[in-house]
């Protein structure tokens, strides 16, 4: 008699091995990532993210020329054709700008065919485009939503700064070109999580990389997973001042509702992301940079969660300290995830490139909960 296998279904697939990676390492429990054997606080001190985009894409730190020419490739094509413009202003003003991220760069792939994607060419001009023309669509969008004209991106600034430019026509301060670059690195890859699963499972079935890197774009625009770091300021605003935080979190508790920017799936210590952002919300007070109050309220908040919750092991998240430093350095809140996605497009694409190596296609299998071998009902018997 043949014995049947019983299967357990594992909501989210929490702690199923997805797949075999060497691109970045996890340790939960001591609170450390890791970029190809890299620690994220030494990247986010020493490089810059270009260079970590080529660490994680090509698996070793670039030298001199191979960096020089990585850099070259990627400030030549950050222009976006005059047709993609002209689209993107028929898109609706009332959009938001990852809907706006996730079409656009669908549309690249018809301009950009890159179907053969075994083609280690193909595969080099796609992720130099992709990686080049985000910044360009995110901020051509905000302007475009906002009634103005969008700004050309400038090859003379580096790529956080120039970005900035594009977005408001004034080139940032140092602090704020080096806080914009530590960003997109802490922001570039994280294992498998949602949006990179995405990736990995459209790339599976040999779709081309434009394809591949909107899919995962439509995974990250939900709350649970980028835009979490849009609601911690929203969270913040509607707390409204120091003296309301304790109730506000009480009561988010009692009625066992989420409080966004606390808790990760992985982390059970401190999230070190968090960790690095927090010294650039140091120097942003000390320059009076970030607003009193929402410091006031974040600390607060802090506090009180670590009362509540730490022996939980739930603790602020990168999104919690991400919001505060984008509201500190004036980027509009509904640009958070587009940034997010900025970062990690760069880690997708990795993800994309090592399926691509060892391929199968994804083809998980499900326990059927429904009726069985049910008769048809006409439908004047029904």
């Amino acid at each position: 008699m043949e014995e049947k296998m019983v299967m357990d279904v594992v909501p989210g697939l929490e702690g199923i091995p997805a797949a075999e990676s060497a691109i970045s390492f996890i340790d939960g429990e001591a609170g450390k990532l890791e970029y190809r054997g890299i620690s994220i606080e030494t990247l986010a001190e020493k490089s810059t993210f270009l260079e970590t985009a080529y660490l994680l894409l090509f698996g070793k730190l670039p030298g001199r020329a191979e960096l020089a020419r990585w850099q070259n490739d990627i400030v030549f094509h950050t222009r976006l054709k005059l047709k993609i413009l002209r689209m993107m202003e028929y898109l609706p003003e009332g959009g938001h700008p990852m809907h706006y991220l996730q079409a656009v760069t669908s549309v690249l792939g018809m301009y950009y065919p890159a179907r053969d994607t075994l083609d280690p060419e193909a595969r080099y001009w796609s992720a130099v485009r992709l990686i080049a023309k985000m910044p360009t669509i995110a901020a051509a969008c905000h302007r475009l939503r906002h009634g103005d004209a969008p700004i050309n991106p400038r090859n003379d600034l580096s790529f956080a700064a120039n970005f900035y430019w594009m977005l408001f026509e004034v080139e940032p301060s140092p602090l704020i070109e080096k806080i914009l670059d530590v960003i997109l690195i802490l922001h570039a890859d994280h294992t498998m999580n949602a949006s990179t699963f995405s990736a990995r499972v459209v790339g599976s079935t040999l779709a081309d990389p434009y394809t591949v890197v909107s899919s995962a774009i439509g995974t990250l625009s939900g709350p649970l997973h980028g835009g979490a770091n849009e609601e911690v300021m929203r969270m913040i605003g509607e707390i409204g001042s120091k003296e309301n935080v304790q109730p506000y979190i009480e009561g988010k508790l009692a009625r066992k509702e989420k409080i966004m920017g606390v808790g990760h799936r992985v982390y059970r210590t401190g999230d070190p992301r968090g960790a690095v952002l927090k010294t650039y919300i140091k120097k942003l007070c000390e320059t009076g940079n970030v607003d009193k109050k929402t410091i006031d309220i974040s600390e607060e908040i802090e506090r009180v969660v670590g009362e509540k919750l730490a022996q939980k092991k739930l603790h602020p998240n990168v999104d919690f300290h991400s919001g505060i430093v984008f509201d500190a350095i004036c980027i509009p809140i509904d640009l958070y995830t587009p940034v997010f996605a900025m970062g990690r497009v760069a880690g997708w694409l990795a993800h994309w490139m090592e399926q691509l190596k060892t391929n199968r296609i994804y083809r998980p299998t499900q326990k059927y909960t429904g009726l069985r071998e049910q008769p048809y009902v006409p439908i004047d018997k029904r």
